[in-house]
């Protein structure tokens, strides 16, 4: 399989979501800057919602 570019509307799973929340969760707690603001969220909720609108490109790789 061919790498993969593209953003989080182009996403071919919700499982895929799901790993993509994850990885961005974990770099919110290891201090990224969150690209939206939502008082009192958890960085899970974040990380949802930074994809859900579009804000996260992501590579799909054959690892």
């Amino acid at each position: 399989m061919p790498e993969t570019k593209g953003s989080a509307n182009q996403l071919d799973s919700k499982y895929r979501k799901i790993l993509l929340a994850a990885k961005r969760s974990k770099q919110i707690q290891n201090g990224a800057r969150p690209r939206v603001h939502l008082p009192n969220s958890k960085s899970t909720r974040v990380a949802l919602a930074e994809i859900d609108r579009g804000l996260i490109n992501f590579e799909i790789t054959n690892d």
